[in-house]
């Protein structure tokens, strides 16, 4: 592991030999790989990450957008096709060879084709068990996916070609066309899934304590957010500011996104003002609103979860009188939202679990009415997404495009799509990204 330091290549030998620390510079390493078990996190790693999250110390960032990314830098370290492949060339050739000849000597020459046999279901089960796995992510399913596909052709090839020239064994020519179609059958319904549930590799109390054993050896992180701040204590604006207003209002259903875009400056960049729908940032949020309400040209934007609480966002903002009950503002869901997840061909981080079930089921009449069949399916099941899965840059490069796709709402803007009622016009971004 290269220490961050000095950049000096220091193998387990020599960090064992200085206690966990560079046998050039003497820096601490923050983590000793060896000693972490399935989850291994080096140095270099995990500033890369932050330099990554936080586009090389320009923009802030959540804890929680740093998680999402570890996890899926840990999940893309899986093995290749190709490797995979290679091990299953080797066993079938080792494991009969070895396995089958000491077997042989109980249940004779037939030892040899049941060791094969046994090898190649063990290896469809494995492959088509990691292909399913919540803790493997779409990529790496779709490598195992394959593999299935092209063993189940090997197996299809070489069984047949045993059968019917070596054996001439008819009970030999069905067991491999049953193992192969359904090696190529697993592969293949696999591969045609697009959308998976996802697990997380490491708890976030594991998390937490990475980041305090990091900040102990390295120093702050210079672009970490911290919890939002929810001060009550009005602050004093001049009389000069309120008598403005602003043509844009971001709501955030989380104090934390809210946090996000107001630390990276998205207000001043785009002239709007920002809020959540908890009242963050509280000191100011009364008088912002009063600002807000005398523009009768508004445009709301929302920006929200994919889960049965972002999706109520619109409904709270046209229905609640501390935000736009009986007003013609307009309203655009920038997202997230089921239809864009299900259109969308990136791979999102898709979670699931009873309560958003639950809580989908007992969404109001007129939210549930907004969704199609497809969207309430979806969210039924008990699927989400958070918006921190996302990083700093993408959810402000999406929000800027939402920005000014509704500058001209009367256009034909295919990025937007209406789906107005008799209180408020309100458009849904059909894309997140």
């Amino acid at each position: 592991m290269k220490c961050i330091n000095c950049g000096t290549d220091n193998n387990l030998k020599d960090r064992t030999a200085k206690q966990g620390s560079c046998v050039k510079c003497g820096h601490r390493f923050a983590f000793e790989p060896t000693n972490m078990g399935n989850v291994k996190i080096t140095d270099p790693m995990f500033m890369k990450a932050i330099a990554d999250i936080s586009a090389n110390n320009t923009l802030f960032f959540t804890p929680k957008q740093l998680f999402y990314l570890l996890d899926n830098r840990i999940k893309a370290k899986s093995a290749s096709k190709f490797g995979l492949l290679f091990l299953y060339l080797f066993f079938n050739i080792w494991a009969p060879g070895f396995i089958g000849g000491f077997a042989s000597f109980l249940f004779g020459s037939n030892s040899f084709l049941i060791v094969s046999i046994l090898l190649n279901i063990c290896f469809i089960l494995y492959l088509y068990k990691k292909s399913l796995s919540n803790k493997t992510n779409i990529k790496s399913r779709q490598e195992y996916a394959r593999c299935l596909q092209i063993i189940g052709c090997i197996i299809l090839a070489g069984g047949i070609y045993a059968s019917l020239m070596l054996y001439n064994s008819f009970v030999l020519f069905v067991i491999a066309v049953i193992l192969g179609m359904l090696s190529i059958y697993f592969g293949t319904i696999q591969l045609r899934r697009t959308k998976f549930t996802q697990e997380f590799l490491f708890s976030q109390n594991d998390f937490q304590g990475w980041l305090i054993r990091w900040r102990q050896i390295n120093g702050s992180i210079l672009k970490i957010l911290p919890s939002p701040n929810q001060e009550n204590t009005p602050v004093t604006v001049n009389p000069d500011v309120t008598a403005y207003s602003f043509d844009r209002l971001v709501v955030c259903d989380s104090a934390s996104i809210a946090q996000l875009l107001i630390a990276n400056n998205f207000h001043f960049e785009n002239n709007c003002a920002i809020l959540s729908i908890s009242g963050y940032p509280q000191s100011i949020f009364d008088t912002t609103m009063q600002m807000l309400r005398r523009n009768p040209d508004l445009k709301v934007y929302a920006v929200h979860d994919c889960n049965p609480r972002g999706i109520g966002l619109v409904h709270r903002l046209k229905t609640n009188a501390s935000w736009f009950l009986d007003s013609e503002i307009v309203i655009i869901d920038i997202g997230l939202t089921p239809r864009q997840i299900i259109a969308t061909k990136r791979g999102m981080f898709i979670q699931s679990s009873p309560e958003s079930a639950q809580a989908a089921k007992q969404l109001p009449e007129e939210v549930r009415q907004s969704l199609s069949a497809e969207e309430l399916t979806w969210l039924e099941s008990g699927n989400f997404v958070e918006i921190e899965s996302f990083t700093p840059q993408r959810i402000i490069k999406v929000l800027q495009k939402g920005i000014a796709g509704s500058r001209n709402l009367e256009s034909d803007d295919s990025r937007l799509l209406f789906v107005g009622d008799t209180g408020n016009d309100i458009y849904t971004v059909q894309s997140f990204g």
